[in-house]
């Protein structure tokens, strides 16, 4: 099987999940498209395959190729399917290249034959994401948009789909663009500048240079903010409910889900093991992870559980520790776990149904949570404050709607690090500028900062991060 060769070669893949379906798409991309498919593609009503209209779906027969046929000696003899099949001329096309779409039927046997079809006919196998890269190498995509392909497929939520598609559809491209832009134009003013410093001709103003500067770092500063949503909108957010046992942590969980998916008993220690379940919040999804109760045992099992337990608060983005609310005795202490020494997290004081109104105002009183935080009295018998929790989580986890007008959100890790960079090139050339260092000086770090938001799109580059981006991607994308 051929798997190996340059961006020259015609390449071919099935671009439709592994698995039982209605239809099974094969794609082609590359100067021989047309050819090769003509070799085991017949169209039903006769025409050359060579001839048929772009952008045009045909039934057609799909067969067996023979590699010995040359296209004045086609020999249909062993059909495999039937199909349709569109033809996308360059540069009107995914990879701007020459495209044919084999729409079969799901059948993973059948798709497997037509791909051998294919190869056998000339065709190379596509490497993971080559469809996408041609689409960047041939200026279709910017290596943003290319990253916001990646990000539609991956999409979990609502909100992280909407997002994926602003950068696929170009707004990282524009607003990255429209920042490196300022920064050239300053660039190429402040080195003129440098140019004529013995005619003493000043291109651009320290001031104005300054307010640039400043400017385009708010603005980097406005994204990376954003980058902490942006990765819970792509990936997720994993929120591990914590207790000592028998407090209602799997009531609480079940009442989050809105089924009953943990075994709720009197019996303390009864959840020995971590359950996990995905449920979405505003658009976004959530992880929600049931934990066995903190509590010394000598319970082989369990003390295994509790292992497990502390293993899933270090990788947590958000806890909800829950107190007995009848029994605040025991919450003194578990604030002394330096397990649960951490920031980000929600305290639930449940079986509040079990309190006097008089008890239940008097709760707060009791607490002195880090960062000044305030606990929220629930109870998953009755319900009663599981819907100001669900907010609370919310906010925890930055899951606010996004306003329309808000500037991108960054939620690729790659273009995370590349702005810090970016924000540091910035810094350094503010401060020269302060201190009255050469202007030569400044331009170096200015250079470095506009060449770094290239980075982002593609304008500078190299294979490595090429390979980096594109081998994430599925074959057949």
């Amino acid at each position: 099987m051929r798997n190996a060769g340059g961006s020259g070669d015609t390449i071919c893949a099935v671009a439709t999940p592994v698995g039982e379906g209605g239809i099974g798409i094969i794609r082609i991309s590359g100067p021989e498209t047309l050819l090769i498919a003509s070799r085991f593609i017949r169209i039903r009503s006769g025409i050359p395959l060579r001839t048929i209209e772009s952008h045009r779906l045909y039934l057609a027969d799909i067969w067996q190729a023979d590699a010995s046929q040359t296209e004045t000696s086609l020999r249909f003899e062993t059909p495999i399917d039937e199909a349709l099949v569109v033809y996308m001329k360059a540069p009107r096309s995914y990879t701007a290249e020459d495209v044919l779409e084999i729409h079969a039927h799901g059948s993973q046997a059948g798709l497997a034959m037509i791909s051998e079809s294919c190869l056998q006919a000339g065709c190379r196998l596509a490497m993971p994401g080559e469809f996408t890269k041609r689409a960047f190498l041939n200026g279709r995509l910017d290596l943003s948009q290319a990253e916001g392909v990646l990000a539609t497929i991956k999409a979990t939520s609502e909100q992280g789909l909407a997002i994926a598609q602003r950068h696929l559809r170009g707004d990282l491209k524009q607003e990255v663009d429209q920042l490196r832009s300022r920064l050239l134009a300053m660039l190429a003013h402040l080195e003129a500048g440098i140019d004529f410093v013995e005619e003493d001709i000043e291109f651009v103003g320290r001031d104005e240079l300054k307010k640039v500067l400043r400017e385009t770092t708010d603005t980097i500063d406005a994204a990376l903010s954003s980058s902490r949503t942006g990765r819970v909108l792509r990936e997720g957010a994993r929120v591990v409910i914590v207790g000592r046992p028998n407090v209602g942590k799997s009531s609480l969980l079940n009442r989050l889900l809105g089924e009953s998916r943990a075994i709720v008993t009197d019996t303390p220690g009864t959840t020995r093991d971590l359950i996990e379940e995905t449920v979405h919040f505003d658009g976004a999804t959530l992880s929600l992870v049931d934990t066995a109760g903190l509590r010394e045992t000598i319970d082989a099992i369990e003390r295994e559980g509790i292992r497990r337990t502390e293993e899933a608060v270090r990788d947590a983005d958000l806890l909800i520790i829950v107190i007995d609310a009848t029994d605040l005795a025991q919450a003194a202490t578990i604030f002394n776990t330096p397990l649960l020494d951490r920031g980000n997290m929600v305290v639930a004081l449940n079986k509040i149904d079990l309190l006097t109104p008089g008890q239940i105002a008097d709760l707060s009183s009791h607490f002195s949570l880090p960062g000044g935080g305030v606990p929220l009295p629930i109870s998953t018998v009755t319900g009663e404050g599981l819907k100001a929790l669900r907010e609370v989580i919310k906010d925890s986890v930055g899951l606010r709607s996004l306003e329309p007008s808000q500037s991108v959100t960054i939620t690729n890790i790659r273009h995370q690090e590349i702005l810090l960079r970016c924000r540091d090139y910035l810094a350094k050339a503010l401060e020269s500028i302060e201190s009255g260092t050469h202007p030569e000086c400044v331009a170096v770090d200015l250079r470095g900062a506009a060449d770094t938001l290239g980075e982002i799109t593609g304008v500078i580059t190299s294979d490595e991060v090429l390979h980096r981006i594109f081998s994430q991607f599925c074959i057949g994308k």
